[in-house]
C-alpha cells in the first residue's frame, strides 16, 4: 500500500469528492472554517501553537493542497511542487495532542460545511489516515 501522502481522496460514486463537496467554493468554505475553528477553539491550542501567528499563508497552502487531493485542480503541485507531506511536516512537532486537535477542527469544519453525508463519511477516514501518518512525536 502507498503512503497516505501519495493518495488522492477517493469517492465511490464516480464523482470526485471535490465535486461532491462543492468544488472550489466548497473547498474554500471548508478550509476557512477549519482555520477559524483552529484559531478560536480552546481545545485546538496544541495544534494552533505549531502554526505561525498569521494564518493566511497556511490557509492558502491548505486550500491549494485540498483542491488537488480531493480531485480538483492541482493548484499546490503547480505552484509549489509535489506536496511531500511527511517531509514538509517533519520539522514541526506533531504529537498525539497536535494530531487530535487538528482532527477535531477538521471534523467539525467538515461536518459544518459538507452537506453530503456520504461524502463526509468517505472523506474522514482518509483524512484521519493522513493525520496519523504525519504524527512524528509521541
Amino acid at each position: 500500500m502507498r503512503r497516505p501522502s501519495q493518495l488522492n481522496a477517493r469517492s465511490t460514486s464516480g464523482r470526485s469528492l471535490y465535486e461532491r463537496i462543492g468544488r472550489t467554493v466548497g473547498v474554500r468554505r471548508l478550509v476557512r472554517r477549519f482555520f477559524d475553528l483552529m484559531d478560536t477553539l480552546p481545545e485546538a491550542a496544541p495544534c494552533r501553537a505549531v502554526f505561525p501567528a498569521d494564518l493566511e499563508d497556511s490557509r492558502q497552502k491548505f486550500f491549494e493542497f485540498m483542491n488537488g487531493w480531493l480531485g480538483g485542480p492541482k493548484l499546490y503541485l503547480k505552484r509549489r511542487g509535489a506536496p511531500k507531506l511527511r517531509r514538509r511536516h517533519f520539522l514541526v512537532n506533531i504529537g498525539s495532542a497536535q494530531r487530535d486537535a487538528w482532527l477535531l477542527c477538521f471534523r467539525r469544519a467538515a461536518e459544518e460545511t459538507i452537506p453530503d453525508r456520504a461524502a463526509l463519511d468517505m472523506l474522514m477516514p482518509q483524512v484521519e489516515s493522513i493525520a496519523y501518518y504525519l504524527q512524528n512525536r509521541d
